[in-house]
């Protein structure tokens, strides 16, 4: 092994890397998209202290929330497929279900995650918005959606961005965890780049800049949105 860093390689193993990021990128978005809906409406179970499903709620976030995503990959990754061709089987269906697309289950493991984390920003922003505001707003004729829609949510919005903003951070970060269901996405292509001439320091070096650079990114359209919004709400108070 030669001695010091490998800038060459640094250099192009980078590029490799980043080729990685529409992947880890796609699994955000989805994952987001499932999550934020099913997220908010554990919330308000949660709020609303809903029978039965407000402790299902509860013990489900401190399930997720309790356990390493490395391990709930795991779980999902080999009891879903084995659980389908149970199914499969007794249907009689033919299908390979060994030969789906591991980036399915990627949506899954991570809807799952973020939807845990979700619930309770939701649940904490809502929880600063008084009640009164909801049942003024009904007394004047409008809906429950309408309420929520026009009063509730955009004030809750407002307390939650900066915990979705980590949220989603989070969950980009926790994307590298994909090579473990063979996903090529940034930490394994970059790993596997560097199988060639045993360059790790210089390949997770790589891995380290790419969610850096992209995490920032992020980070930077969260808070132009969050200043935006607080704005539009400052005048229209």
């Amino acid at each position: 092994m030669s001695e010091g860093l490998n800038y060459e390689f640094l250099v192009d193993a980078f590029f490799v890397a980043l080729s990685g990021a529409p992947i880890a990128l796609v699994i955000t978005f989805v994952a987001l998209l499932i999550a934020v809906p099913l997220g908010f409406l554990g919330a308000l179970t949660r709020i609303n202290q809903i029978p039965v499903l407000n402790h299902v709620a509860q013990i489900y976030v401190s399930f997720v929330r309790g356990t390493p995503v490395i391990v709930q990959i795991f779980i999902v990754y080999s009891s879903v497929p084995l659980l389908m061709s149970t199914l499969f089987a007794k249907f009689n269906i033919e299908a390979d279900i060994y030969k789906v697309n591991p980036i399915w289950y990627a949506f899954i493991v991570f809807s799952l995650y973020t939807t845990a984390t979700l619930i309770e920003v939701f649940r904490s922003a809502l929880s600063i918005v008084s009640k009164g505001q909801l049942e003024a707003a009904l007394s004047v004729g409008l809906t429950n959606v309408q309420a929520f829609r026009r009063i509730i949510i955009p004030q809750a919005l407002v307390v939650a961005l900066p915990n979705i903003c980590t949220a989603t951070t989070n969950l980009i970060k926790a994307t590298s965890l994909g090579y473990a269901m063979s996903l090529q996405e940034i930490t394994l292509k970059a790993k596997v780049a560097a199988n060639v001439g045993y360059n790790y320091v210089e390949a997770y070096i790589d891995i380290f800049l790419v969610y850096l650079i992209i995490c920032s990114l992020v980070e930077y359209g969260f808070k132009w949105y969050e200043k935006r919004l607080i704005t539009y709400k400052t005048a229209n108070a």
